[in-house]
């Protein structure tokens, strides 16, 4: 079952499958192949002994325009929304250098970040069928993906993460009292409480290729059998149209596809399942490709707010990083030698919160520019 067509505002694409789904979206000729000669790698910004590179940034960019065409832009909205945030993804790329850097000096942790790379590896190879990295690898290089870059992405994606929450994160978590773990929860009883949920079922009919009439008019069958005593799971198995990979999943799931909490459904859904009790179905829901038709199996009401130290302190922690990230982030462009090319250094000092630093120390050189065919 695709869980986004029930969850609101959330994209149910793990980040690996989104991140292939770009990168093979990405055109990946050379400039040489398009005509013109090879352009030289500049080097944008110096960050204590490494750089960010002009052939980074634009991998950057070219990844944020795919992302964008992906939620619904013209290439020509993507391609003038990309370059307006140049200066951000500059500074993002900055700020990336310096947890990489960070991550070195961390014992372990390249170890616990390379072994969530294979883990996320393998998990996506067994949700494609596939048993084995290896396998999954060669699938990659198949559809013209390289696999190394996959990884180094990742690499990045769990560095970052478990920087800032080893450095960061837990810090909060930890540091936080007894009273003032009682004092947040009195305050904010209702965050604790749990919210309302539903388990439900689903009947789906595609209108591809079909008159919408003669889809609803199938739909109002099929709910008049429900209503009437007819098994829905068999119902479902029948009629139901909804693929996954090809194959009609309800012969599979017999139409079930979870429990949901009542707040973090589709607005449309909530307010179909809102009176229908255990047992109940709805009404067709239209969508865009078709009609839904919801089975409410179960349904759990809220319950009273409960002390949980560990929720507590969890809430806490979500709510203060954000602005303890940045703080850290702060001081650790501060900390560092950040030296920008003079082309982009009045649109990206000022998002970095630093000044044009001094001559480098001994420590460290300035790198040399190198050439790179892209």
């Amino acid at each position: 079952m695709n869980l986004k067509s029930f969850a609101r505002g959330r994209v149910w694409i793990p980040g690996l499958a989104a991140l292939l789904l770009m990168l093979a979206a990405s055109p990946r000729v050379s400039a040489q192949e398009e005509g013109v000669p090879v352009v030289i790698d500049e080097v944008i910004a110096q960050v204590n002994n490494d750089v960010v590179t002009l052939s980074m940034l634009r991998r950057e960019m070219r990844q944020a325009q795919e992302m964008l065409k992906q939620r619904g832009m013209t290439e020509a909205e993507a391609a003038e929304e990309v370059q307006k945030n140049q200066p951000r993804i500059i500074a993002n790329l900055i700020n990336e250098q310096l947890l990489m850097q960070k991550g070195k000096e961390m014992p372990r942790l390249s170890e616990d970040v390379e072994s969530e790379v294979n883990r996320e590896m393998l998990r996506v190879a067994k949700s494609q069928g596939i048993d084995s990295i290896e396998k999954l690898d060669e699938a990659l290089r198949q559809s013209k993906i390289d696999p190394t870059e996959i990884r180094q992405t990742l690499r990045i994606q769990f560095t970052r993460q478990a920087v800032l929450q080893r450095e960061v994160d837990a810090k909060i978590y930890f540091s936080l009292t007894d009273a003032e773990l009682q004092q947040y929860f009195q305050a904010n009883r209702e965050k604790f409480r749990k919210p309302e949920s539903v388990e439900l079922s689903e009947i789906f009919l595609s209108f591809a290729g079909k008159p919408e009439a003669e889809v609803r008019a199938k739909a109002a069958q099929i709910v008049a059998q429900a209503r009437g005593g007819a098994d829905f799971a068999q119902l479902a198995v029948t009629h139901s149209e909804r693929e996954q990979d090809g194959v009609r999943i309800a012969t599979q799931n017999k139409g079930k596809v979870g429990r949901f909490e009542v707040p973090e459904l589709r607005t449309d859904l909530a307010a179909a399942v809102k009176n229908v009790q255990k047992g109940g179905v709805t009404e067709p829901i239209r969508t865009d490709e078709g009609l839904q038709i919801l089975r409410v199996d179960d349904r759990t009401g809220s319950s009273e707010p409960v002390f949980n130290e560990q929720q507590v302190r969890g809430v806490i922690t979500q709510e203060r990083a954000q602005k303890e990230h940045e703080q850290y982030m702060t001081t650790l462009r501060k900390e560092a030698y950040v030296k920008i090319s003079p082309s982009y250094e009045a649109s990206v000092l000022p998002l970095l919160k630093i000044d044009a630093p001094a001559s480098p120390t001994k420590e460290t050189t300035a790198p040399s520019k190198k050439s790179e065919d892209r």
